[in-house]
């Protein structure tokens, strides 16, 4: 059941505002498709066939905001939550229902999210730079805002793994600028960590890059950074080791091309990731040899099987729905979803 205005207002914390529903949204510049199966939904190789369901079609669900990023699914509440970054808001969006409003604002210009394995919301702010939790009554707790008594960057995205630890990235973009967050001058390495909420204890996994999206395969043996560093960009691979609780043997699993940006991905149950993906052309780069800006899915082994055409870029993705096979993506002003015929690995 959709939780009342009193409940979700409790639910966005201490300082949080919750608006009114938004007007009807204007879905300039976006035609449903009334063809099956979609054309938008691109199969690359024959073995991305099988994940496209015949009868399903793309939908844009909401749009007005400027840059939705950190897509999370509440199956409990049957709702998706999401941040407006540059609005310094968080949104949520209703299967029930279809509404739109606003869950959480300010919302220290939150970036990533996800669900710790309690159920609990996690939260990547820019502007705090820090990791949050939204406890059950609703108030937030500061999990990390310090790594060696300095400041983090400005955490980007973040997943929890099975033992209870949550791994984020923590790139520079929110102190680049004032739009995504406040300018600010840089103490640390642009790392990924590994926080154990039960002590408090975080260590560094991985440096050496500039990460973005992140995610775990389904049997929590690798894990996926993308990694802003080249040019071209890559999305790297590492070994989850020591007992899952450092990464080694980090090698190149995607190579962009020129004109390509990997964002946030999340695994499917056949290992299979679905990566948010631009591939708008910003000169001197050359045009793209694909044209995918929305989602581009790579099978295990790296190969590209399959796209889902957008006409915004995406920045992330998660799967809910009441049976986990509906890919939910934000992109750009707009969120959109569309079934397809597998479901969302557990923890993304």
């Amino acid at each position: 059941m959709p939780m009342t205005r009193r409940e979700l207002v409790a639910s966005a914390g201490s300082g949080a505002a919750l608006a009114a529903l938004m007007p009807a949204a204007t879905f300039g510049g976006w035609e449903p498709s009334e063809r099956y199966p979609d054309p938008a939904i691109k199969v690359l190789d024959p073995s991305f066939a099988r994940y496209r369901i015949a009868q399903a079609t793309v939908e844009r669900l909401a749009t007005g905001m400027r840059w939705s990023e950190g897509p999370v699914w509440f199956g409990d509440l049957r709702c998706v939550l999401w941040s407006d970054i540059p609005n310094n808001r968080m949104m949520r969006w209703d299967e029930e229902t279809g509404r739109t409003t606003i869950f959480r604002k300010p919302s220290n210009y939150s970036n990533g999210n996800t669900r710790d394995r309690q159920g609990r919301l996690i939260t990547c702010e820019h502007d705090a730079r820090r990791v949050t939790r939204t406890e059950y009554d609703g108030t937030i707790t500061v999990l990390i805002d310090k790594f060696d008594g300095k400041p983090l960057n400005s955490p980007n995205d973040v997943v929890v793994k099975s033992d209870g630890s949550i791994w984020f990235s923590d790139p520079p973009f929110g102190i680049l600028g004032n739009y995504e967050g406040h300018i600010a001058q840089r103490e640390l390495p642009t790392n990924v960590y590994r926080l154990d909420p039960r002590n408090g204890q975080a260590t560094v996994v991985t440096g050496d890059l500039v990460p973005n999206g992140l995610c775990f395969s389904p049997d929590e043996t690798k894990m996926y950074i993308a990694d802003f560093r080249p040019f071209p960009m890559v999305i790297r691979v590492y070994d989850v080791v020591e007992d899952g609780t450092k990464l080694a043997n980090g090698r190149v699993f995607v190579s962009c091309e020129a004109s390509e940006t990997a964002d946030g991905f999340r695994c499917d149950i056949d290992g299979n990731l679905w990566c948010g993906w631009s591939s708008t052309p910003s000169p001197p780069a050359p045009a793209p040899s694909t044209e995918a800006d929305g989602v581009t899915v790579f099978n295990p082994q790296g190969k590209r099987i399959g796209s889902i055409a957008l006409p915004e870029r995406s920045a992330n993705v998660c799967w809910g729905g009441l049976k986990r096979n509906r890919l939910f993506i934000a992109a750009s002003h707009s969120l959109y979803a569309v079934y397809m015929n597998t479901q969302g690995a557990i923890g993304g």
